[in-house]
């Protein structure tokens, strides 16, 4: 092995490549043009992903951001709120969409560890008079991202949208990394899923498809979702070649993950060891580690130290810093760089 070149990429788990038998289907393909509804590989994946999680209907869309924009608008009226957690993705990384896009304002709630519990979301929601925005959604998260790749159990769900369902208020599940909650809960995304509306899932994160999330929800729910879609700029002609990999994400790729979270479990408990850290250890469910330097240390810093030596993480914050396990990142190379996160920590100590 030649370490001087080795690099280990744990920015994030969208960086994987299509794995051989990805682009085996993607160069043979049959394609049509999906905005006529005319690509077989295309209504396969969308078909297949409403098998799996149990619906009537699904949608191929080139990200997560559109298939979350896509659900707000379809939930929401202008001048309503969307309740989210602090940190979540619909909030800080969808450049404002929501506003932008669907006209509602985020009334944001704190969540241990990400979580939202219906007693939290309760007390957020809007009350139904005339000089008060009214709540039109409710969006959750999980897993969730900025919170540590932490898992929300399907009890708090359930309470989630049976609440909901008493409140006449629709809910979204941004379920970018579903399937990761599916496994470390080792509960079928269907069961995991059943009372939200609508659920978005990536197939280029931890299912290691190169581009394409999927929204999945009615019949009625999904047609509308197409005249979203197409607003949004997400009419992708002959997508069947991006749809191939997709259909081999959803049903090789989820088996796997289990081995992504016992690969971020080895990278935290190595970072624990460290007095330069401060780290959730029990917090670490999934496939993501963050961490926060001691000190209000330079997480900037310390991301180009590692850079530097063939470990590629994300500061996530003045003092935070995370790293993604993935299907491109295998036992021996999380091993390799906990040593070398190991080795630059104890600089800090010292």
């Amino acid at each position: 092995m030649d370490l001087k070149n080795k690099v280990v990429d744990l920015r994030s788990d969208t960086v994987t490549k299509p794995t051989q038998a990805m682009r085996d289907a993607m160069a043979s393909a049959e394609v049509g043009d999906d905005v006529y509804g005319e690509d077989p590989t295309v209504n396969r994946l969308e078909t297949r992903a409403a098998e799996v999680f149990g619906r009537e209907a699904a949608i191929f869309v080139p990200t997560g951001t559109m298939g979350n924009q896509i659900a707000i608008r379809l939930h929401t009226q202008h001048g309503e709120e969307v309740i989210c957690e602090a940190r979540s993705h619909v909030l800080d990384w969808e450049m404002a969409m929501t506003a932008a896009f669907s006209g509602c304002q985020s009334r944001t709630v704190m969540g241990e560890r990400g979580v939202l519990t219906w007693e939290a979301i309760a007390g957020a929601i809007g009350p139904k008079i005339y000089y008060r925005a009214r709540t039109g959604l409710i969006c959750i998260e999980n897993t969730h991202n900025m919170a540590g790749g932490t898992v929300t159990p399907l009890g708090v769900m359930r309470e989630v949208w049976e609440g909901a369902k008493e409140a006449g208020l629709p809910v979204h599940l941004d379920g970018a990394r579903v399937f990761n909650a599916a496994a470390a809960l080792e509960v079928p995304v269907a069961e995991l899923t059943e009372g939200f509306d609508t659920v978005m899932f990536c197939l280029s994160k931890g299912l290691g498809a190169p581009v394409g999330s999927m929204l999945v929800g009615s019949r009625t729910m999904i047609d509308r979702a197409r005249i979203y879609r197409k607003a949004l700029g997400g009419g992708m002609r002959q997508a069947g070649i991006l749809a191939a990999a997709g259909l081999i994400a959803l049903d090789d790729m989820p088996g796997r993950l289990g081995e992504d979270h016992a690969n971020a479990r080895l990278l935290g408990e190595s970072v624990a060891k460290s007095a330069a850290v401060e780290i959730d250890l029990d917090g670490v469910h999934t496939n993501i580690v963050i961490f926060q330097l001691a000190g209000k240390r330079d997480a900037a810093a310390l991301v180009a130290r590692l850079k530097a030596e063939g470990v590629l993480a994300s500061a996530i914050g003045p003092h935070s810093v995370r790293f993604v396990t993935h299907y491109d990142v295998s036992r021996a190379d999380c091993e390799w760089a906990a040593g070398v996160v190991a080795r630059e920590l104890a600089e800090l100590e010292g």
